[in-house]
């Protein structure tokens, strides 16, 4: 998918077709990971990002690759410790965790991140 999905059900959607219709085997977790970040990346970009204007998913090389684009520049930081009851915060350091790779570039438009998780 190139693109700019309205919602980011739309994106884990996507996803999950792509996964389901690649025609190699993908384990259970991994699945539910990429659906996960999938899910985070774009909501962050939505509620953080200024916007979304850009997703790319696709499998290379028996990977998950995503690129996810919006208008801020800013890059996502973990959270420094806070209130026990705080909520949020967790999605950034999940994508960290479940990720293989992760690259940050900046655009003309904001930044684009491209993760890539193991199928």
């Amino acid at each position: 998918m190139r693109g700019v999905p309205a919602r980011a059900a739309d994106a884990r959607n996507f996803v999950h077709d792509l996964l389901h219709n690649a025609g190699i085997p993908v384990d259970d977790l991994a699945l539910v990971d990429a659906l996960l970040v999938t899910t985070e990346l774009v909501t962050n970009a939505q509620r953080h990002g200024g916007g979304l204007i850009g997703f790319t998913a696709r499998i290379v090389e028996g990977y998950l690759e995503l690129a996810v684009e919006d208008r801020s520049e800013d890059c996502p930081i973990t959270a420094a410790p806070r209130d026990p009851g705080a909520t949020g915060g967790y999605g950034w350091p999940l994508v960290q965790r479940l990720a293989r790779t992760i690259d940050i570039a900046l655009t003309e438009t904001g930044k684009t991140i491209r993760v890539t998780l193991p199928l």
